[in-house]
């Protein structure tokens, strides 16, 4: 199922999710009662992963966030937006993230 990415949106991670950085790798441990336990498996970041994640509970824009990574790494703008939309997307899905704001 897509959900619709909002670029003006702000989103951070859920109540419903502890976080933890474990010998410099991220891990996203859900916790929701009542659910099956596959939904409640830890989420290993990769390292673009953790970059977005940082970014993403500053409170910011999802679209500035897209325009800081890019500056950050020399990198167009379409691409971190595509990999940033996924991520998000992915995130929501699984009720780790949600949207906090728009404008």
């Amino acid at each position: 199922m897509k959900t619709k990415i909002n670029m003006d949106a702000v989103y951070m991670a859920s109540s419903n999710v502890v976080v933890r950085e474990v010998e410099g790798e991220m891990i996203i441990i859900p916790f929701s009662f009542g659910v099956d336990d596959t939904e409640n498996e830890p989420y290993f970041l990769n390292a673009t992963g953790k970059v977005i994640w940082q970014r993403l509970n500053r409170r910011k824009k999802l679209k500035d966030i897209v325009k800081n990574i890019a500056a950050e790494f020399k990198t167009p703008v379409k691409v971190i937006e595509k990999d940033v939309v996924g991520f998000v997307e992915n995130l929501l899905i699984k009720n780790m993230l949600v949207k906090v704001s728009k404008t």
